[in-house]
């Protein structure tokens, strides 16, 4: 049942409001038996709010607001926002108490971006298209109805405190929300377009950049064990490869003076050769001679909206020359080279910022500077932090001097993965005719501050819907998981994130797993599908008779159809993975004259792969 709900204070005369959301403020989460709990701060006000399941469709919500210091706004709102597309045509009806109930006339048609304010009320029912939700409150509250400015979606405003606000001074809100509808169960149809085979998908891959020196070994060694993987990123730490810019970082090395964590993550590079993995070095800071300030900089200013540090432009070629020298020295002494480089989210500045004329020249320097060392080793295009930031690229898009120091493009999946942003980076990807890859994937950069999230069912359906969705619209050569480290870990127990007994792969960690038991050097395959609730990717290599069809199906248990099956594949196996479910193996599909069907479960990730016997 879509909507979404937050906690909302509103200024004065709701000229503006902050809202809780992803990376808006720093909540912390705790779940308990089936009660969720997030405590966060919006300005002087502290809100705990509890959230209980309590049956089938219902909910009840608990918010406390607390006050401290004096403060004068409109006041603080639970506010739910409901799509546009399902609720445009409902019927809302208030209960007022001892005069009964009454109908906002017209329902949402005739609610606008301004707000309006409405009588006080116990509850309010909404009834859509073939779905209703009911709000009851424990106290009678206004309600305040309004669009939402910028995508015009329908949202009900809830009060929870007054105007004029009084330092220590609490307010509560007890709140049950109950949904009902027809479900959907109808039969979906997905069409695979073998005769027009995409960009190769080598498989997934994974960061492993070294932060925990004691849980670390355990978490990166049982997914190397249990999962296939084609590329993966770990860091040079240039700031203890060379702090003197006077030593020569090749001769303290041949010393026996290189810093632990230098030579730990060299051998975490050659852990990964040794199994065949495509290597990408990234550095996410500089020694203190190569940046202009202090490496402090990178931190101070980030309340302003200011990240990281310039590189000194006076010392640009010492730069290119102790990068290359780290480069060089994993080839000549570990016995590995980096497919490729790249300064980790430098559009945003961690730690390293540039201009994108800067990343150019950039990629220009270093990349000739490598040449002169005979290393294969190119540069990435972007290792964008976002979807979102794609400008950062077109000044080396534009630039074909930069093309032959280019190995592939790559950004991070944290924020703006609309279509419309993916689409952009697909075709950045096609001008170059280079791979694009997904060098950081996951879906919540905040989450550190609230690990308990990664067990929740919901963190591993979003995450793995925006993987299916990534597969078909961009065809990356590889999305790299942040981490397979105990850093965000798809792994539980071991004192990882505080849990307890022994280590274990969590819903995420199968997802992933079912994900990378794609054939390797399959072929994207452009596929379609009639349900919206449902996400899909196709890959297949006609050579080899092989496939596989990854479907995350968001909704009910629905028949489906396949159709464009290339001939030679008879049978495709069924895997699926849920709340319950681990890459569990539930049947066969028979397919004739390219077709199949069966029944897809719900709230799944289900794969139907053929391999090579």
């Amino acid at each position: 049942m879509n909507f979404e709900t937050s906690l909302r204070v509103v200024q004065k005369g709701w000229k503006s409001y902050t809202s809780t959301g992803m990376e808006k403020q720093r909540p912390k989460f705790s779940l308990t038996g089936e009660t969720r709990t997030v405590s966060t701060s919006i300005g002087s006000l502290n809100f705990s709010e509890s959230i209980n399941d309590t049956g089938k469709g219902a909910a009840d919500v608990s918010v406390k607001v607390t006050a401290t210091s004096d403060t004068l706004i409109e006041g603080a709102y639970f506010c739910l926002t409901l799509p546009e597309y399902l609720y445009s045509e409902a019927r809302v009806s208030l209960n007022t108490g001892a005069s009964g109930s009454s109908t906002i006339t017209g329902g949402f048609k005739s609610v606008s971006r301004e707000v309006s304010a409405n009588k006080v009320c116990s509850g309010f029912t909404i009834e859509g298209i073939n779905r209703k939700l009911e709000v009851r409150l424990k106290t009678p509250s206004m309600i305040w109805f309004r669009r939402d400015p910028l995508k015009g979606d329908p949202e009900i405003y809830i009060s929870l405190t007054g105007n004029k606000l009084k330092r220590g001074q609490e307010f509560g809100k007890s709140i049950t929300l109950q949904v009902s509808g027809d479900i959907d169960t109808t039969p979906a149809e997905f069409v695979i377009d073998a005769e027009h085979p995409g960009r190769r998908f080598d498989g997934f891959g994974g960061n492993f950049r070294l932060q925990n020196p004691a849980t670390d070994p355990q978490v990166i060694q049982y997914c190397l064990e249990n999962m296939r993987l084609s590329w993966g990123r770990v860091e040079m730490p240039w700031y203890s490869w060379q702090p003197d810019e006077n030593n020569d970082p090749i001769e303290e090395a041949k010393a026996g003076k290189l810093n632990p964590h230098v030579t730990a993550s060299l051998e975490m590079a050659v852990k990964l050769a040794s199994k065949g993995i495509h290597v990408i070095v990234s550095a996410w800071g500089a020694p203190k001679w190569a940046i202009i300030g202090d490496p402090m900089d990178a931190f101070k200013n980030r309340s302003k909206g200011i990240y990281g540090y310039q590189l000194n432009p006076a010392k640009t070629d010492l730069i290119y020359k102790s990068i290359a020298s780290y480069i060089f020295w994993l080839k000549e002494k570990y016995g590995v080279e980096a497919s490729m480089f790249s300064f980790n989210e430098s559009d945003l500045g961690i730690n390293v910022r540039h201009t994108g004329k800067e990343h150019d020249e950039f990629i220009k320097g270093l990349g000739a500077k490598l040449a002169t060392l005979d290393l294969s080793t190119k540069l990435l295009l972007g290792d964008n932090s976002d979807a979102t930031t794609f400008d950062f690229i077109i000044p080396a898009l534009n630039d074909p001097d930069a093309y032959r120091y280019i190995g592939a493009i790559s950004f991070h999946s944290w924020r703006g993965c609309t279509d419309e942003n993916l689409n952009k980076w697909a075709s950045a990807s096609k001008q170059l005719n280079l791979p694009l890859i997904v060098g950081e994937g996951s879906t919540d950069a905040a989450a550190w501050n609230y690990p308990q999230i990664f067990s929740e069912e919901s963190f591993a359906m979003n995450e793995i819907n925006l993987y299916t969705r990534l597969c078909a619209i961009c065809q990356p050569v590889s999305i790299l998981q942040w981490q397979l480290t105990t850093d965000y870990s798809i792994l539980s127990g071991a004192g990882i994130f505080g849990t307890t007994g022994p280590l274990k792969p969590t819903q995420r960690f199968w997802n992933l797993k079912q994900l990378s038991d794609t054939p390797a050097g399959a072929f994207a395959l452009p596929v379609t599908c009639s349900n919206k609730e449902i996400n899909c990717a196709a890959f297949g290599n006609r050579s080899t008779g092989e496939m596989a069809i990854h479907i995350v199906n968001n909704g009910a248990c629905r028949m489906v159809t396949l159709k464009g099956i290339p001939e030679g594949i008879s049978i495709l196996e069924i895997y699926q993975t849920d709340r319950i479910k681990c890459m569990e193996k539930t049947g066969e599909v028979r397919v004739e004259n390219g077709c199949a069907g069966f029944a897809l479960d719900k709230n799944c990730f289900t794969s139907l792969i053929c391999k090579k016997k």
